[in-house]
């Protein structure tokens, strides 16, 4: 069973993360792609961060309309940094018959020397990447290269969507609005909870 695996901080979802999750599940005919929240990223702090339940709900609402994709709390109910390679490890042992394929941007990619245990990952997952502003498949290669396992490491397109989760919280501290970059539940959940400073200012567009 083919499942796609998209790891990050989602601080916040936005529509970035839907547009790539899609791309990914329809190039490699996974059958669904599980959307994993990390508890305590191992190589930086989360900015802003509302703690990651609050990102893990909402995922959840970023993602309740589309039966492909699914929120695993594995890496919020495990205690220690959220090494990607062992939520890869453990979801492997839940279920043999699992084929991960773990999707990356290419600047993700490009620091994957950096990661911990990269080259068992690559052993465990086909990392599957797409190109991001700034780094091209030629550069991440390169970056990966001496990586043992990396000629595995498979490339896909997606439309370009310019959207960050630091964008919008930029957006929210300057009182934009961030309707149309987040999904409109979200964008509740933000405004309704007082996430990112949403409090101070309106974030909502009026109508």
């Amino acid at each position: 069973m083919k499942i796609g695996v998209l790891g990050g901080t989602f601080n916040p979802p936005h529509i970035g993360h839907l547009v790539l999750a899609q791309e990914a599940l329809e190039c490699f005919g996974l059958e669904r792609v599980l959307w994993i929240p990390a508890a305590r990223p191992p190589h930086r702090e989360v900015e802003s961060d509302p703690g990651p339940e609050m990102r893990a709900e909402l995922c959840e609402l970023a993602t309740a309309d589309d039966e492909r994709f699914e929120v695993s709390r594995i890496e919020l109910e495990r205690e220690g940094p959220s090494y990607t390679v062992d939520t890869i490890a453990a979801l492997r042992q839940s279920n043999p018959e699992l084929e991960p394929f773990l999707i990356l941007g290419g600047d993700q990619a490009a620091s994957l020397p950096r990661w911990h245990e990269p080259e068992r990952l690559l052993e465990l997952a086909q990392v599957v990447v797409v190109d991001r502003t700034g780094w091209s498949r030629d550069a991440v290669a390169i970056s990966i290269a001496r990586l043992r396992g990396a000629e595995r490491v498979r490339y896909f397109d997606m439309p370009r969507v310019e959207v960050s989760s630091t964008l919008v919280r930029l957006r929210i501290a300057r009182g934009q609005s961030i309707r149309y970059l987040v999904p409109e539940a979200v964008r509740r959940k933000i405004e309704d909870a007082n996430l990112y400073g949403a409090g101070r200012r309106e974030v909502a567009a009026k109508s």
